[in-house]
């Protein structure tokens, strides 16, 4: 079993507080952002910022669905969401541009091992990278 990491980084035309303080709400502006490939999300807890608990179904292909159970930590720059029902976790993370804010979204996960693990940490990263530049690009509209 290896670690497995997705890694989607943009430019968002905003101040760094604007992009951090949009992506810890998780009650207004996360549902704005999110891709068909969120279903049934849902605060449990807070809602904005730290202590904030979030559920949704991550649809990474047709078959391929994951219920994520997400605490929420913010720092002065990023958000870290850690589900409680896998090793999954995804690291927002905001730093001052000349255009703005660079923004790198980071997803680990402990992947499978054998023949099913390498196809995992070949093709799972790209799918997920394509669903945070998806999100990364509603990001921007929202912000801007």
């Amino acid at each position: 079993m290896g670690q497995v990491t997705a890694v989607a980084e943009a430019i968002v035309p905003a101040a760094p507080a604007r992009v951090l303080e949009a992506l810890a709400d998780y009650r207004e502006a996360r549902p704005a952002i999110l891709t068909s490939h969120y279903t049934e999300y849902e605060v449990l807890e807070g809602g904005v910022g730290a202590g904030t608990v979030a559920q949704w179904h991550l649809h990474a292909t047709e078959k391929r669905v994951r219920h994520v159970v997400a605490d929420v930590v913010v720092t002065s720059d990023s958000v870290v969401e850690t589900d409680r029902n896998s090793s999954m976790v995804t690291t927002f993370t905001v730093a001052t541009d000349d255009a703005g804010t660079k923004v790198t979204v980071t997803t680990t996960w402990n992947g499978a091992s054998g023949v099913g693990g390498f196809f995992e940490r070949t093709f799972a990263p790209l799918g997920l990278r394509r669903i945070h530049d998806e999100l990364l690009q509603n990001l921007a509209a929202y912000v801007d």
